[in-house]
Parts: C-alpha cells; sequence; structure tokens
C-alpha cells in the first residue's frame, strides 16, 4: 500500500520540554555514532504527543539524530504504526480484522465504526473527534475479537459492547480495558478446569491494573505520566532522573 503524508501539515514541531528530555535519555541507550537507533522511538513519542506523525514531526526527528529527512521519511512511511493522517481528538480506534477477530465478529465491530464514526477508514467523525481502521494482527487472538484505543487493548467484543466503550469515550471517560465479557484474562470462555480454587489477588489482570494505574491510554503524552528513568545509565542515573524528573 502507498503511503504519503497528508497535505495538510501544521507549520511546526517541538517536543514539549518532558518529552524533549525524555528523547536525549534515550539517546544515551546508543554509541556514540548510532543515534540514528532511536529513529523508531523518537518518532513513536512525537505521535504520542501530536496524535499523528506530521513532516515537521519527522524534519524535527531527522534533526535531532543528524539524519537525511528522507532516511527518517522512509521509516515513517514503511512501519503501519506510524499515522500520517490526523486521527480523532479523543481517539483512533484500530480493529483486528485477522483470521480469529474475523472469525468471531471482526467485521460486526466495523460496522459500528462506519455507523458511530465515519464510513471510511481513516476519516474524522463529523466532531473530528473519532476516527478509525482496520489493521492487522494485534495479538489477542484468545480474545477476539479486539480492538486498540491508545495503548489500550478493548477484547471479547461484541457490537454492543463496543457502542458502549464508544459512547463512554465520547462523554470524556475511559473506559477499563481488558476483556470486556467478564473473562479476567484469557481462561477459557467455559471457565476454568485447573487451578480453579485459587483466588485471585486482584481485580484485574497485571496488563488492565497497569493501565488503569498510569491512566494514559488516549491521552497526548506529554512527558508527565511516568517518572523518567535510564537504568541503563547505573543506579545513579537513574536515581537523579527520578530527581530531576520531580518524582
Amino acid at each position: 500500500m502507498l503511503r504519503r503524508l497528508h497535505p495538510e501539515q501544521p507549520d511546526s514541531f517541538a517536543f514539549t520540554p518532558e518529552n524533549r528530555k525524555w528523547a536525549e535519555a534515550q539517546l544515551t541507550k546508543y554509541p556514540e555514532g548510532r543515534q540514528a537507533s532511536a529513529v523508531i522511538p523518537l518518532l513513536w513519542r512525537a505521535q504520542e504527543q501530536e496524535g499523528w506523525l506530521t513532516r515537521p514531526a519527522i524534519e524535527y526527528v531527522a534533526d535531532m539524530l543528524g539524519m537525511a529527512y528522507i532516511r527518517v521519511l522512509e521509516v515513517a512511511t514503511f512501519y503501519f504504526m506510524f499515522q500520517l493522517s490526523p486521527v480523532g481528538s479523543v481517539a483512533h480506534v484500530q480493529v483486528c480484522g485477522t483470521t480469529s477477530c474475523l472469525i468471531c465478529g471482526a467485521e460486526d465491530l466495523i460496522s459500528v465504526c462506519k455507523e458511530k464514526i465515519a464510513p471510511e477508514p481513516h476519516m474524522l467523525s463529523a466532531d473530528g473527534r473519532f476516527s478509525w481502521e482496520e489493521v492487522e494482527c494485534l495479538g489477542a487472538c484468545s480474545n477476539a475479537p479486539m480492538i486498540q484505543v491508545g495503548k489500550d487493548y478493548y477484547e471479547d467484543l461484541t457490537a454492543e459492547s463496543l457502542g458502549a466503550i464508544l459512547d463512554t469515550l465520547a462523554r470524556g471517560e475511559v473506559p477499563v480495558p481488558g476483556p470486556q465479557n467478564g473473562r479476567f484474562a484469557s481462561e477459557p470462555k467455559g471457565g476454568l478446569s485447573s487451578l480453579a480454587d485459587g483466588e485471585k489477588a486482584n481485580a484485574h489482570n497485571a496488563s488492565v491494573a497497569r493501565a488503569l494505574a498510569v491512566g494514559d491510554g488516549i491521552k497526548r503524552i506529554d512527558g508527565t505520566e511516568v517518572p523518567l528513568l535510564t537504568p541503563w545509565q547505573g543506579a545513579g542515573a537513574a536515581a537523579e532522573d527520578v530527581k530531576t524528573d520531580g518524582s
């Protein structure tokens, strides 16, 4: 599929001070002269900040890494994880359409997106708050069908439960991610056949609990969500990172 930059672009891009600090910390992972290895995480951070990846953001990252613009553009257009056109200001819904999800009802989920968001993928809703697309396998096959919104997975969906999730997002709330049919994780739908006597230590599985604790599933990332850590530089450096980050 041919991927091009969106015809309408903002005039400029810059990381927030917190994200700039985060990006500079990532560069210390790599030996001198190998900073180009950070191109994907820096592009991803730029997308998390703005919602989509703009030409000014691509050029900003290229300048930061000392790379030719075309080299960074090659990366941005190759990987489908990068959104090259504007997405909904509240949520961009990625519907898995690969085999397991397709068999279990992904087409019903796509129909909901067409009805409640926009008739075509990558098209903004009338209010500009939502967009959607069909994507390849997201790796939650045991909990098909599922969607990804921001950093969070919503699994074991039906058309009705997806509609409820979209309504919750539209109200400015964040739905609890993870299985939506009462399952704790990926156990059989008919219930556990072994280890069934143990009590769950937590109300949610580790992934959902982490998502709820951090709380950055659909927000634009500004660098303040979690402490900035560089453990690869040693305990002293990591402690200093936490101190300077105000955490």
